[in-house]
């Protein structure tokens, strides 16, 4: 396979007014192949849930992908993150493998953190307003999305290699485009082409305006902001679809339009299902549930745990969503499953697949050494310990004399001499 590409961009220099509709530069783009099954085998997957326009479907789309391959012409994908927060979690990451996918199929894409759009708060799912955070807090989270996103491609390329060459993977930040632009100037540029009645019809601003709270004049301009994203990137990279949550459906129709009434062109939008708790609720920091990709906010063996505590009925389903597994595969672990349920082999293979992609090998190894703990095979003095925060005491796991004798599985024992008491 040869080694995909990680281009990180940071762009900074200001865009004139007249560059606000540029014309896209023409250019020829890398060979790819595999993309021909790709459409199938995702919504196979149960990974692919809406694609928009519903035209796209069965012709338009899967040929614009095979036709991509055949005339050396890689298609362009792209997803975005806002920096609310500095993390993403789980609820994240089922956009990313949708990228990683498309990108496993030789297509180029794109994640783009939102450093501009974090400002206004994306209303979508939302019963009321987010709150407000400073620009300098936003450019903060901003970078450790960046530095997040830079890590799962890695471990990607690492660990999950397929044989085939893939696309290339981007980073980029809307506050490169967005930041430096006069409010009067954009407005004078875009705001023609969008209808007001089309964006109070929104289901998400529906379902604001019908609140308590209402809605304010940020939140309600989120949306054309998304829009220009991609017509940004349409123009710049030939940019033709954007995955997002099905909560951003909304959100990716209005760039559909936005760019169909400019350039006449066709793009295309693709959702992926969102994740939910046992109790139905989306997970995520607005919820209180997130399980958050960084270590320091949930540690290596709690997104262990996570995963391998998933319960039956939604085991298979999570398998096909959350790992790079072949569907054959991923069939022969459900069959065994119902031969020996009790070793739990589907849930420890999820929480392996997604710790390691998330965490590397050296976090899915501490995430099993914690496991052996909760699983009883640890001792210390011949006493059993299943807490892996329990706190060493002096006179029970430390003796008078500062030996501790430490029993790991059946066979190993270690005699440990506390040097500081």
């Amino acid at each position: 396979m040869a080694a995909p590409t990680l281009r990180v961009f940071w762009l900074g220099r200001r865009l004139s007014l007249g560059k606000w509709l540029e014309p896209r530069s023409s250019g020829k783009r890398e060979s790819h192949s595999g993309a021909q099954d790709l459409l199938m085998t995702q919504r196979k997957r149960g990974l692919f849930k809406e694609i928009f326009p519903a035209k796209g479907v069965d012709l338009e789309l899967p040929e614009l992908l095979a036709s991509g391959a055949k005339a050396s012409t890689a298609q362009t994908v792209y997803c975005g993150f806002d920096p609310t927060a500095d993390s993403l979690h789980v609820g994240h990451l089922l956009t990313v493998l949708g990228l990683l996918h498309f990108q496993r199929a030789g297509h180029h894409v794109i994640a783009v953190v939102g450093g501009a759009t974090a400002r206004l708060g994306d209303p979508s799912g939302r019963t009321k307003e987010r709150e407000a955070l400073s620009a300098e807090r936003v450019r903060e989270n901003a970078r450790a999305l960046r530095a997040s996103l830079e890590r799962l491609s890695a471990h990607h390329q690492r660990f999950f290699p397929n044989g085939r060459t893939w696309g290339t993977f981007t980073v980029l930040d809307n506050a490169a485009w967005f930041s430096q632009q006069r409010l009067v100037d954009f407005l004078a540029a875009v705001g023609g082409c969008f209808r007001m009645g089309t964006l109070l019809s929104r289901h998400s601003v529906q379902s604001r305006l019908r609140s308590p709270e209402g809605m304010s004049l940020a939140e309600f301009f989120y949306q054309v902001l998304q829009a220009y994203d991609f017509y940004y990137l349409h123009q710049r990279y030939g940019c033709r679809i954007q995955l997002g949550g099905s909560d951003q459906l909304g959100n990716i129709v209005s760039g559909y339009e936005f760019i169909h009434r400019l350039t006449g062109e066709d793009v295309f939008g693709i959702t992926v299902p969102l994740i939910t708790s046992t109790t139905g609720a989306k997970l995520g920091k607005s919820a209180g549930n997130a399980v958050w990709l960084n270590r320091d906010k949930t540690s290596p063996f709690e997104f262990y745990q996570f995963f391998v505590r998933q319960p039956d009925d939604c085991i298979e389903r999570y398998l096909k969503l959350f790992t790079f597994l072949p569907l054959p595969e991923i069939e022969h672990i459900m069959q065994m499953h119902t031969k020996a349920p009790e070793k739990w082999g589907p849930q420890i293979r999820l929480a392996t697949e997604v710790t390691k992609f998330v965490h590397g090998q050296e976090g899915l190894e501490s995430a099993k050494r914690y496991q052996m703990i909760t699983d009883g095979g640890v001792s210390i003095n011949h006493k059993q310990v299943t807490d892996p925060e329990s706190v060493l005491v002096v006179g029970q796991h430390i003796l008078k004399n500062g030996l501790s004798l430490l029993k790991i599985g059946k066979r190993n024992f270690y005699i440990i001499k506390w040097l500081q008491l």
